[in-house]
């Protein structure tokens, strides 16, 4: 499967909660980019993954989160 941008809306308040996002999708295997805007809170994963894959990996840090679709 080809890799598509997943978008996901999760619960940031600061650079430190953005930071967590990023370092728990960095160990992840088969993640290719990483976008966070923090002021509108959403997350743009570019993969080969399931979205679901990628939510549970959102999830570890402990954040609210859901999934928004792919583009």
């Amino acid at each position: 499967m080809a890799a598509q941008v997943h978008e996901f809306s999760v619960e940031m308040t600061c650079e430190g909660c953005s930071n967590a996002v990023q370092n728990v999708l960095k160990k992840k295997a088969g993640i290719d980019d990483i976008k966070i805007d923090l002021p509108e809170k959403k997350v743009h994963v570019t993969t080969a993954l399931s979205s679901d894959e990628i939510l549970e990996t959102i999830k570890k840090t402990g954040k609210s989160c859901q999934f928004l679709g792919t583009s």
